[in-house]
């Protein structure tokens, strides 16, 4: 083993050099700097080596980390790239926007005690390093093959099957509702977590790679469901889940209490330079107001931040369950709170005030219980705890639900869930109709990213071997 691995215990854990709070409360650009060659190698000769590699266990691609941060710490960054992007299609977007305080670096068997390895930001860095030296090429297919691929979404999970079937020579055609590639992470993330044109970059790449994308285009109304099966060899729905969950109670249908993806898409599309009415008149613009997010996970942690920058009066997040029981990401609860943000924890909104317009939130304090049937604490109401918090925008972050899909693509034979999701094969990713699959945040519901990108390949590679038994079965016809 080499000398230099193993230095946890003589090097201390360094992040890359986060910007002051003031300052990047001032704008949407990302709030850590790079690592320099010399920083990056130092923090990965901090892994142990170990022989059960936690981090590789807990990551949804089973990134082969310990090898890269080798690689890494012996300056053989070319080789570290063509490891990392065998397992993860888009390692430079999860080295920004996963949450690896829940994951990799959450488990690192060096955490107690020496802090564990900064396992995102070193992925990071291996990829913005390959992009810049020119080691990111275009996908050349060793051969082409004739059959056509149909891909619904161009989110991480079906960005991530597009690439696995074009390497493979498949024809493949990803269609879109949106005027952009990248789905959530161009418009539900924050430019200050992913700058866009680190998407962009990669919708650019997938086009040079002979990647086809149909965007502005909605299946059921531009194009029919039929239509596309009879077009293609074999669909991929990726669609990924955007329906907000609501929330009832008086006045929940006052004005100014907007649900956190059009909030998020708002802003987005401003910072991209788009002309979005619902920002020029004020009503998704937080600029001068008192704001309160109701929600505790990511996209609440991304809307009060957003909020922040917009130039809000107060950003005040109400969460029914208490910071340790939060299911968002504890940095980013951090990074919220150094930019100002108040969090009331505990506290759960009863009622809406106001004339019209929404005027303030009534919440009441709450106590957590006895696990539930999921094994979290319940939380119940504390009689008499009632209380008003000042607003003049409301942000729901409550998560997100299915669209009614069969209704939608005019397609009543796709089976759903009783929760709404698409009913596949787990083995297969295949729906209940033939040479029709599906992946991603539409089969197992609202998750990460780094989840549709593995679902994203792993339902590629099942379409390759149905479309290969269909040649096989047909040959053998002969």
């Amino acid at each position: 083993m080499p000398e230099r691995m193993l230095q946890f215990i003589r090097i201390d854990q360094h992040m890359p050099q986060k910007r002051a709070a003031e300052t990047r409360r001032a704008d949407f650009d990302e709030i850590y700097g790079d690592f320099d060659p010399s920083q990056a190698a130092a923090q990965a000769s901090r892994c142990s080596q170990c022989g059960i590699p936690f981090c590789q266990v807990h990551c949804p691609v089973s990134n082969n980390i310990p090898d890269w941060l080798k690689l890494t710490a012996e300056g053989r960054l070319e080789e570290a790239y063509e490891l990392s992007s065998s397992t993860n299609n888009f390692p430079e977007i999860c080295g920004r926007i996963c949450p690896q305080d829940r994951l990799c670096e959450g488990n690192c068997v060096i955490e107690k005690g020496f802090d564990s390895v900064t396992i995102g930001s070193v992925e990071r860095f291996i990829t913005d390093t390959a992009f810049q030296k020119g080691w990111v090429k275009p996908i050349k297919p060793r051969a082409e093959r004739a059959q056509s691929m149909a891909i619904i979404g161009a989110g991480p999970g079906g960005l991530a099957a597009a690439e696995e079937l074009r390497k493979l020579g498949y024809q493949v055609t990803v269609y879109d509702r949106y005027d952009r590639v990248g789905g959530l992470m161009v418009y539900g993330i924050p430019s200050f977590k992913l700058e866009k044109d680190i998407v962009l970059r990669r919708w650019k790449l997938l086009e040079d790679g002979g990647v086809r994308f149909v965007l502005n285009t909605e299946i059921g109304r531009d194009i029919s469901f039929a239509e596309l099966r009879a077009r293609h060899d074999a669909v991929l729905v990726a669609t990924g889940v955007y329906k907000a969950r609501d929330i009832g109670g008086p006045g929940s249908g006052l004005d100014g209490i907007v649900p956190a993806l059009d909030f998020l898409t708002a802003a987005n599309r401003i910072g991209l330079g788009d002309s979005v009415a619902a920002f020029a008149d004020g009503t998704l613009n937080a600029a001068g107001r008192d704001v309160v997010v109701i929600g505790g996970g990511d996209t609440a942690m991304d809307c009060v931040r957003t909020a922040v920058r917009q130039g809000a009066t107060s950003v005040k997040c109400l969460y029914r369950r208490d910071k340790a029981n939060m299911p968002g990401s504890m940095r980013e609860v951090k990074n919220a709170e150094e930019e100002g943000v108040e969090f009331v924890w505990l506290a759960a909104p009863e009622a809406f005030m106001g004339q019209g317009t929404v005027s303030g939130v009534r919440a009441v304090r709450m106590h957590l219980g006895l696990p539930d049937a999921s094994g979290r604490q319940s939380v119940e109401p504390v009689e008499g705890s009632r209380f008003d918090v000042p607003a003049g925008l409301v942000i729901k972050a409550l998560g997100f639900d299915p669209e009614d899909l069969p209704t939608a693509f005019g397609c009543p034979d796709l089976p759903v869930t009783r929760w709404g999701t698409l009913r596949v094969d787990h083995r297969s990713f295949m729906t209940a109709l033939p040479g029709v699959f599906a992946a991603g945040d539409i089969v197992r519901g609202a998750s990460l990213v780094v989840w549709a990108i593995r679902d994203g390949r792993d339902a590629a590679l099942q379409m390759h071997l149905h479309i290969q038994n269909a040649v096989q079965t047909a040959h053998a016809a002969e």
